[in-house]
């Protein structure tokens, strides 16, 4: 259960949560389906101690639980709970806001989506600009564009040679 906080504004208690940059992109990998420690880290870029502390603050927070997937070494995944799953409207809220105001014409919306209940584009969300339903993380079926692609597995190629 979160910690009670010394404010009534929702706002404040909610950035006390996930008000910085690590969080959120840590968040986005959860929702794209990250779940191991190290995938997280590569597609974020943060260091280990950072990255440790975050997961360990969203865990101590409510939004996430871990579970081990190996005994020898212990190493766990992380999942979302029903806290950290509410958080996908404000994640599409961003998404939708960076790409409104921080991308030029000429750049490619970075992930496409496939809404499930009516086959779609839903747009940039909240809700289904198709069928007008809320756009829900389980309905939703992405497709990332080719520079996120490439991008994305950069970082991964990056981040394996670094450990090797």
């Amino acid at each position: 259960m979160p910690v009670v906080r010394r404010t009534q504004c929702p706002v404040a208690r909610a950035q006390e949560i996930v008000g910085d940059r690590w969080t959120v992109l840590v968040l986005r990998e959860l929702f794209m389906g990250n779940q191991r420690f190290e995938e997280v880290q590569a597609q974020t870029q943060a260091t280990p101690q950072m990255l440790a502390a975050r997961l360990k603050k969203l865990e101590a927070d409510g939004l996430i639980e871990r579970r081990p997937y190996s005994e020898r070494p212990l190493r766990h995944e992380y999942f979302l709970t029903e806290m950290g799953l509410a958080f996908y409207p404000v994640l599409l809220a961003l998404r939708a806001w960076g790409e409104t105001w921080f991308k030029s014409k000429e750049e490619e919306v970075a992930i496409h989506y496939t809404h499930i209940p009516c086959g779609e584009d839903p747009g940039l969300g909240p809700a289904c600009q198709s069928c007008g339903a809320v756009m829900r993380r389980n309905e939703l079926v992405p497709r990332l564009s080719d520079a996120f692609a490439e991008e994305r597995k950069n970082k991964r190629a990056i981040f394996k040679a670094v450990r090797a």
